[in-house]
C-alpha cells in the first residue's frame, strides 16, 4: 500500500504498472502476484485501509450526529461543524500525500460513492429540514463542497504548512449557515 501510495504522488493511477510497484515496495512479481491479481486490486485495499482510518478520526461521533440532525434546533444545525471539520482537516493533514492523490484522481478512490452517502445520510436531511427544494439540493452541495475543496486544495498546494486553525477560520467563514426557511 506505502509503494502505491508514493507512487501516486508522481503519477496517475492509470500509469503505474505492477512492475514499479514491485520495485517500490522491494518485493518480486511472485510475491505480488500472490496478494493481488492487478494494481486495481492493490487500489481497492488501499482504498479500504483509508476509508477505515478516516472514520476512525470520528470514533463515537456518528450516533450523536445522526440523532441530532432530525431533534435539533435549527439553529444549531450546521452542514460544517467544528467537530467534523478538525478530525477532517487532521486527517487531510496526517495524510496528505493520500489525500492529494485522492484529489487529482477521484474516481480511484471512490469519492463519488462516498459523497453520495454522505448526501443520503447528512446533506439531504438537513436540506430539507430548511425547506431547501429537493431539486436544488445537488445543486447547493456542489457549490458548497467545492468551495471546501478549494481551500484544502490550496492547504494541500502548501504542504498543510498553514496552520489548521487558519484553515478552520477561512472555511467556516466562508461557510454560513443554511438560509432562513421559506415563508409560504
Amino acid at each position: 500500500d506505502e509503494a502505491l501510495m508514493t507512487l501516486l504522488e508522481k503519477k496517475d493511477f492509470e500509469y503505474i504498472s505492477v512492475k514499479e510497484v514491485c520495485a517500490a515496495a522491494g518485493v518480486n512479481r511472485s510475491t505480488f502476484y500472490l496478494h493481488y491479481e492487478n494494481t486495481s486490486d492493490l487500489l481497492s485495499e488501499a482504498v479500504a485501509d483509508m476509508q477505515k482510518t478516516f472514520l476512525s478520526y470520528f470514533a463515537g461521533k456518528n450516533e450523536d450526529f445522526f440523532e441530532k440532525l432530525g431533534h435539533c434546533e435549527k439553529e444549531e444545525l450546521r452542514l460544517i461543524m467544528l467537530e467534523y471539520l478538525i478530525p477532517y482537516l487532521t486527517f487531510i493533514r496526517d495524510h496528505k500525500r493520500l489525500y492529494a492523490a485522492a484529489m487529482r484522481t477521484p474516481s480511484n478512490f471512490h469519492s463519488e460513492d462516498a459523497y453520495r452517502a454522505m448526501f443520503r445520510h447528512v446533506f439531504d436531511p438537513i436540506l430539507a429540514r430548511f425547506s431547501v427544494p429537493a431539486e436544488e439540493r445537488e445543486y447547493a452541495m456542489s457549490f458548497y463542497l467545492q468551495g471546501i475543496a478549494a481551500v484544502v486544495a490550496r492547504w494541500l498546494a502548501a504542504d498543510c504548512r498553514d496552520p489548521m486553525e487558519r484553515v478552520v477560520t477561512v472555511i467556516l467563514r466562508c461557510t454560513p449557515g443554511l438560509p432562513a426557511t421559506k415563508k409560504d
